[in-house]
């Protein structure tokens, strides 16, 4: 059901405790992480605690939580110093754009330069 934890997904697996990754920011609705395979000095992964499988779903479904993924990336951008150079948050919506994971996701990027597309 959507928005119910899903036993096969990696994301819910570490927002659940289930699986390690580097966590660096844990709120009530969201969990974020350094990704493991890092486009950019700055690289980390905004997941919401619940289950859809893309930014559109999730929007839908939950607009609040959509708005906490963004709030959160951007105090992160912040923390880790790269809200005056610059930085992208990035929706990857389905295998044509790269998403491997089919959990909502953010990536923010940032400590390098990213005019070209990464």
């Amino acid at each position: 059901m959507a928005g119910e934890p899903q036993a096969d997904c990696l994301f819910c697996k570490i927002a659940a405790g289930e699986v390690p990754a580097t966590i660096v920011r844990e709120t009530e609705t969201t969990v974020a992480f350094r990704d493991i395979n890092p486009q950019a000095p700055t690289h980390i992964l905004v997941i919401p605690k619940v289950h859809y499988a893309n930014a559109l779903e999730l929007s839908a479904a939950e607009p609040a939580i959509a708005g906490d993924v963004l709030h959160q990336a951007g105090l992160l951008a912040a923390e880790e110093k790269v809200d005056e150079t610059g930085y992208r948050i990035v929706f990857n919506t389905g295998p044509g754009a790269g998403q491997t994971v089919f959990h909502a996701h953010a990536h923010l990027l940032g400590g390098r330069d990213l005019q070209r597309l990464v």
